[in-house]
């Protein structure tokens, strides 16, 4: 077992109390003990679906600019390090483990606050960055906003990407609810950019009452598609226009809203990180993250997307609608037992022909019972649903069954991608 993974264990045991806990109470003293306020700008990037897309556009388009970048995104596909990442690179084992003994040496200074495993790697990512001495931060709230770890910073620029149901034991069961509690990364008299098309009343009034510079899509900035010119995209904001801009190298026609989102951010702090036009397409077209609509090289076409709720799992359905013919489509498919998979299923099962299932491991793991259950309530027949003692045994077999004609999506979790991702 490595050091790192040594820390990862530890952080886990340090937590008496309930995995996830909402509040800035027991961050902040240790915040400040570790001196790890950036000096530079951030840009905090709230939402329920698109904000680590939205992350990975601002990285690729600063860092093409020549600007010295930090990136804190969660939960990871593959490796912790993967939410670490500096200039582009994944932080090493050596630097995260230095950044854990000094939220450590802080906690103990602060009184041995019993931290959350998001606190406590939000801390440690702080530390990581701190040290780089770096341009500019992108950090990804965890979930929420008003009372997430990532909320501690003072964002100079904030992004709330799409509001949808999830979370809602502890964000509320309601758009209005939920968009209230993502609002709370805003800012007086701060940017903001504001990239759900139909935004709550709720997220209106905190934008009104913190006295947010607001950018509205729709209203404030937008997106054009061109019919004789399918490769290029458009982007306006307010009277200025971006024309022939390619089209995204993460696929999926929905990516040019979060691509979109990211443009609208970079331009309210131009006159801090001016980006060229160059930088701008030398972005979009290098841009990464995996697992998002990711489609691999190969036949059969295998197709990896995390969506693990409603809004996501209508925008890979609409995806997999925009996608050339494949006689059979096969999924390999589990989620966490917290979320809604009724309504998942629901959103994507006209595109699925046979489903792959198996259960997840861990607390929030499903069994194959509750999972079966949940596909017949939606619709599914049950001759379509084959069953699997794991994730990894369910991709063995629809790879066998499958013909380099077909197609394989993979989704429903970052879990079930993470145990096929690596050998597909």
């Amino acid at each position: 077992m490595s050091a790192l993974q040594d820390w990862l264990d530890r952080i886990y045991l340090i937590r008496s109390g309930p995995e996830i806990e909402m509040g800035l109470e027991r961050i902040r003293p240790v915040f400040d003990a570790m001196n790890v306020k950036p000096a530079c700008p951030v840009f905090l990037v709230a939402g329920t679906n698109g904000k680590g897309s939205v992350c990975a556009y601002l990285d690729s388009m600063l860092r093409a600019a020549g600007y010295k970048t930090a990136r804190y995104t969660s939960p990871h596909i593959y490796r912790f390090n993967e939410r670490v990442c500096v200039n582009g690179m994944d932080a090493s084992d050596e630097e995260l483990v230095a950044a854990f003994e000094a939220v450590e040496t802080a906690r103990a200074a602060a009184g041995n606050l019993a931290l959350t495993f998001f606190e406590y790697t939000t801390l440690a990512a702080f530390h990581v960055f701190a040290k780089a001495q770096l341009n500019v931060w992108i950090i990804e709230v965890g979930m929420g906003g008003r009372l997430d770890a990532t909320n501690i910073l003072e964002p100079d620029c904030s992004v709330i990407t799409s509001i949808g149901l999830d979370h809602t034991e502890f964000l509320g069961t309601t758009r209005e609810l939920i968009a209230r509690e993502k609002a709370g990364v805003l800012r007086s008299n701060k940017p903001a950019i504001i990239a759900e098309p139909d935004p709550p009343q709720s997220l209106r009034d905190a934008v009104t009452e913190k006295k947010a510079n607001a950018l509205f899509v729709g209203k404030d900035f937008g997106w054009l598609r061109y019919e004789a010119m399918p490769t290029q995209w458009g982007f306006w904001i307010g009277a200025q226009r971006r024309h022939g801009l390619p089209i995204p190298a993460l696929r999926g026609n929905y990516q040019l809203g979060n691509a979109a989102a990211a443009l609208a951010a970079l331009h309210s702090l131009s006159d801090t990180l001016p980006v060229s036009q160059g930088a701008i397409r030398q972005g979009l077209l290098e841009v990464e993250w995996p697992a998002r609509f990711q489609v691999l090289p190969g036949r059969p076409t295998i197709v990896l997307d995390v969506a693990h709720n409603e809004h996501a799992a209508k925008a890979l359905e609409a995806a997999l609608s925009d996608m050339a013919y494949f006689p059979e489509t096969f999924a390999v498919f589990s989620m966490l037992k917290d979320k809604d998979i009724a309504a998942v299923v629901s959103a994507v099962k006209k595109r699925i022909d046979h489903w792959y299932i198996a259960p997840l491991p861990g607390a929030r793991g499903i069994t194959l019972e509750t999972l079966e259950h949940a596909l017949l309530q939606a619709g599914v027949e049950d001759a379509a649903i084959r069953r699997f003692p794991s994730v990894a045994e369910a991709f063995a077999s629809v790879k066998s069954a499958a013909s380099e004609a077909d197609r394989i999506v993979i989704f429903g979790s970052f879990l079930t991608v993470a145990a096929c991702g690596e050998s597909s």
